[in-house]
């Protein structure tokens, strides 16, 4: 089998792009793959552009060489970028192997643990009564995991850490003291705090208040995190921006967090998070994967989480509380399915997925921009 096209396709589907990539080969065979570096679309394009020339003629079947042939033949190694890219190729690789030899994506990747994927939900309110309304539904709907959005999270222009700190953490105790404990209850920050401000948030609520934060500070430097943790016992759930396993690596040797939100477009597709899951297995870190684009990436996230025994929830945007449109059927007739608060996994050859290319291109890229907030002293803070 040889690879005979690789297109790349850049719809707005929902509030915003999905950068699709489509494999083409001599056997009639097709696969595809979807990128995670969102707001970057046009950057990850080219390096699949760049990527494209060697790999038309190539085998698809050699996933795992042609990822390392991908990652290593520059001077410049990895990076989001790259990795992304090489990420939404890799996914249609598999998808194309899974086809060919008629089983599903998971059967790759050692055979299904589970049959179902448990999800989470985002409760997409700020702190309030609309936040707990909203928990409530879920929980009614048979969803046992919510995650909160901090105060200030909707600001496009301002955001001050310690007056949303202020505002956010009485409802966290309130969260928990009306929707009781067999809620799984935790917070994004975003990485939008400071390692002191983090600590004062996560010192300001009682003990058993939340059972993870997500991404409270940057992650450039595993020590910052290291002086978190001594900070807390709340436990981490970070890395949906990591682009490799060498980035995971000190978090995961040091034992620093309890939950890998490994993001399977953005780290380099099947290959490299697989890495991932079983380096973490041996840590005792579960997975919770990050899914906040299309179908294409939810239907590789439910590959992934169903072959691997680390696993906790997988992101989901649509639930009875918030519908973000990432999964027009229109564009994508065939995708993950829903049945509560868990994607059934799909049994059909590949990932699963259908596409209407047709209906792509439709629909038109769009630039955008994520918000560029700054302090009320006028400085730059982080989105």
């Amino acid at each position: 089998m040889k690879i005979t096209a690789i297109k790349t396709l850049i719809p707005w589907v929902g509030s915003r792009n999905q950068l699709l990539v489509k494999v083409e080969t001599d056997e009639g065979i097709h696969g595809w793959g979807e990128s995670g570096l969102s707001g970057r679309e046009k950057a990850v394009a080219g390096a699949i552009e760049h990527y494209r020339e060697f790999l038309i003629g190539r085998d698809p079947m050699r996933a795992g060489a042609l990822w390392q042939e991908m990652y290593r033949s520059q001077y410049f190694e990895g990076g989001r970028v790259l990795t992304a890219a090489i990420g939404a190729l890799d996914i249609a690789f598999h998808d194309i192997k899974g086809k060919a030899l008629g089983v599903p994506v998971y059967q790759l990747l050692g055979g299904k643990h589970r049959d179902r994927v448990p999800a989470f939900a985002t409760a997409p309110a700020e702190p309030g009564p609309e936040m707990l309304e909203q928990a409530r539904i879920l929980m009614e709907a048979g969803w046992t995991s919510i995650r909160f959005v901090p105060a200030g999270q909707t600001s496009r222009d301002l955001f001050e850490p310690r007056e949303s700190i202020a505002a956010t953490a009485p409802w966290m105790v309130r969260a928990r003291e009306e929707l009781g404990d067999a809620a799984v209850l935790g917070i994004d920050y975003h990485h939008r705090l400071s390692v002191a401000e983090a600590a004062s948030f996560l010192q300001k609520m009682p003990k058993g208040t939340l059972d993870y934060v997500e991404e409270p500070i940057r992650d450039e430097a595993p020590e910052a995190y290291e002086a978190l943790r001594r900070m807390t016992d709340v436990p981490f759930a970070i890395g949906e921006e990591f682009s490799s396993k060498w980035q995971f690596l000190p978090f995961i040797e040091r034992d620093i967090h309890q939950f890998n939100r490994v993001d399977i477009c953005n780290v380099g597709g099947f290959t490299e998070a697989m890495k991932v899951a079983g380096w973490s297995e041996a840590h005792y870190v579960d997975l919770m994967p990050h899914n906040p684009l299309g179908p294409v990436c939810t239907a590789a996230s439910v590959h992934m989480a169903a072959a691997v025994p680390n696993f906790a929830w997988l992101e989901c945007r649509n639930s009875p509380v918030e519908k973000l449109g990432f999964d027009n059927g229109e564009i994508f007739p065939g995708q993950p399915q829903l049945d509560g608060a868990a994607y059934i996994v799909p049994d059909a050859p590949g990932l699963g997925v259908e596409v209407d290319e047709a209906a792509i291109l439709r629909q038109e890229f769009r630039f955008s921009e994520p918000p560029h907030l700054r302090r009320r002293d006028g400085s730059y803070t982080n989105w």
